[in-house]
């Protein structure tokens, strides 16, 4: 099914020839001229992309794209292009949602190549093999167009060998068929730079010949092609050797293909002369390149933020941000430094070249050069690159395919000795839940008769019990009472580590809410007083983190006893892949010293005299909000108060 493309634009000529170039690529082209004429289309049905001009008659591309986020087919890709003016403009545009920004004059194959990338579907395959002939006999294209098509193939054609590369680049066919004598660079050149562009050197070439001699042969395969035809064999015979190429070409795919050197590239170009800028955009235009337009070196910074490009070439002298400044801001920023950069000033001195790769520029070149020199530097900077590539998709490759070799060989021992180990396992978890019902059972069963016995002889003997009979009761009690508390925590921070969690949206609003009602129950005669901000909720096990959020209120109100009232805030920090709650109180705060030992099991900074607690509830905390990929923390100050902060990431987590 055709693709379907909305140009809109006020130039008839633009309209006209994205038209042709995209009609003739094999997308299905609705061209208007107004935004009121594309919002109709647009009403009508879906796009698949949209090329939006920025100045329209009635109205801003810019805003338009915004009006377009906003409708039911939001997702659509939009190019949008306009004439390269300033750099402001680029930059509004992307920053506002578009998927690319073209100057204007554009590259037809620029153009078509990123229409077909931004169209793609994911795991999308070609319904047919797409063969490309290159050759400048119009007759002989047609032909071979035409029986190629009967055969099932799909077809493109170039007249040039030079056309025939960069149609490759763009579109990587599954083999070509390239005549020997061609206008510019000849077949066998055509087939030589084909084998020493990286992304290409694999495809299947069939060399058609009108010669008669048997050297030819010779030639052919010293050129690098698969396989050559003499024109007078006929069609039959290209049919036959072309099939037979494929089938041959069928291996594994290599390790990785990175983008080919003939493929579009967007050069950005940096200059405070906006003569010697349109002159070296025109230039670059020519030979195929994508130009994006910067007149200082703030705006290139400030366009690399919004637009990745494959090369830089800068000024070296300019007004403000100097060419050098820039050339090292690009080169200290990760994402920005692999991209090569290639200094151009207009003084020929060794200082200034010096001056320029110090700062971390790849290359230096005169302005005052030959055009030639400047294309052959950067097409051998693009090419190192393009290398630079190939090696780390090898190296990461042949990571991926030895940890999946591994990942193999631990499943199959897994599965060798899966029955022995699931029996082993269950065998554990039967003992632990054993544990726990003889901890619940067996331990808390004496308890409850050291209690009861306790009060039944508070009850019934109190007339013959003294103060400090009557008291020793009731600390025996107490005790009872305290163990009790110790064992229920304890199960509970083992039960933590073995349950499995049932993850959804948690309303931390109503959790907090919920835990003050409760505590103010618990502490009718206190004066509390609680201040909860917003809270966003969270993604996680609401009844874990429920028990967060009991632990860490009922702390801050045992701790801040003595306090007439006691003040409490609850808040949250959205920080980035994360939100951080936080507690705060005006108790007696801790000494920061000791803030490592809080989260541990059994430890305690003050005495059970001065403040009853097992020493287990800080350290649950800790295990859910670690079982939640996140973190906890404490700040504390004596007699100021403390804060306990815990942070949740905002990725979903699995169960």
């Amino acid at each position: 099914m055709k693709r379907r493309v909305l140009v809109i634009d006020d130039s008839l000529t633009v309209r006209g020839d994205l038209e042709e170039a995209l009609s003739n690529a094999g997308f299905e082209v609705a061209a208007v001229e107004t935004l009121a004429d594309a919002r109709k289309i647009l009403a009508e049905g879906t796009c698949d992309l949209v090329v939006l001009d920025v100045l329209l008659p009635d109205g801003d591309g810019v805003d338009f794209l915004r009006e377009i986020r906003t409708l039911p087919c939001a997702p659509t890709p939009v190019m949008l292009l306009s004439t390269e003016s300033e750099v402001k403009d680029r930059i509004r545009g992307l920053r506002t949602g578009a998927d690319d920004y073209v100057g204007k004059p554009y590259d037809r194959d620029w153009l078509v190549s990123r229409a077909r990338e931004l169209t793609r579907r994911p795991g999308e395959k070609e319904p047919a093999p797409f063969i490309l002939v290159i050759d400048d006999s119009p007759t002989v294209r047609e032909e071979l167009r035409g029986t190629l098509t009967r055969a099932g193939y799909e077809v493109a054609t170039a007249d040039s060998g030079e056309a025939g590369l960069r149609l490759a680049a763009n579109h990587r066919p599954a083999a070509v068929i390239v005549d020997s004598a061609l206008p510019g660079i000849d077949g066998a050149t055509v087939i030589r730079r084909l084998r020493q562009d990286t992304a290409l050197r694999r495809l299947p070439v069939m060399l058609l010949t009108a010669s008669e001699g048997r050297g030819f042969e010779v030639t052919a395969l010293d050129a690098g092609a698969d396989a050559y035809v003499r024109k007078d064999d006929g069609m039959p015979v290209v049919l036959a050797r072309l099939g037979a190429m494929l089938r041959a070409s069928g291996a594994p795919a290599p390790i990785a293909e990175p983008a080919s050197l003939g493929s579009p590239k967007r050069i950005l170009a940096v200059d405070d002369s906006e003569t010697y800028l349109q002159v070296l955009a025109g230039q670059l235009r020519g030979e195929g390149y994508e130009v994006a337009m910067a007149r200082s070196g703030a705006e290139a910074l400030q366009l690399l933020e919004v637009q990745p490009v494959d090369c830089v070439l800068l000024d070296l002298l300019m007004p403000g941000l100097s060419g050098t400044e820039t050339c090292r801001a690009i080169k200290k920023n990760p994402g920005w430094r692999d991209m090569p950069l290639i200094m151009l000033t207009a003084l020929d001195e060794r200082e200034a070249m010096i001056e320029g790769i110090n700062a971390g520029a790849d290359d230096y070149i005169t302005k005052s050069a030959d055009f030639e020199v400047l294309r052959a530097r950067l097409r051998a900077q693009l090419r190192r690159k393009q290398f630079e590539e190939e090696n780390r998709h090898i190296r990461e490759e042949l990571g991926r395919r030895e940890k999946e070799a591994v990942e193999e060989r631990a499943a199959r021992v897994l599965a060798e000795t899966r029955s022995s180990l699931m029996a082993e396992l269950e065998k554990k978890n039967l003992e632990l839940e054993a544990f726990s019902y003889s901890v619940s059972h067996d331990l808390r069963a004496p308890l409850r008769a050291i209690d009861g016995y306790c009060a039944a002889i508070q009850e019934d003997c109190a007339e013959r019990l003294d103060d400090a009979g009557r008291g020793h009761f009731a600390r025996v009690r107490k005790a009872a009472g305290r163990m009790g508390r110790l064992i229920d925590d304890l199960l509970a921070f083992s039960r933590v580590g073995r349950l499995g969690m049932t993850l959804a949206s948690v309303d931390m609003q109503g959790l907090v809410g919920a835990a003050i009602a409760e505590l103010r129950e618990q502490n009718p005669s206190r004066p509390l007083e609680f201040t909860v901000d917003p809270l966003p909720r969270v993604h996680g096990d609401s009844s874990l983190l429920g028990l967060v959020v009991q632990n860490l209120l009922s702390n801050a109100v045992k701790y801040s006893a003595g306090r007439a009232p006691a003040f409490i805030r609850v808040a949250a920090e959205d920080r980035p892949g994360e939100t951080v709650f936080s507690v705060r109180d005006n108790g007696v705060g801790f000494d920061p010293q000791y803030t490592h030992k809080l989260f541990g099991v059994f430890q305690r900074l003050h005495r059970a005299d001065e403040f009853e607690g097992t020493g287990v509830g800080l350290a649950l905390v800790k295990r859910i909000v670690e079982r939640h990929g996140g973190r906890v923390w404490a700040e504390g100050t004596p007699g100021a108060g403390a804060a306990f902060h815990f942070a949740i990431g905002k990725e979903a987590l699995r169960p």
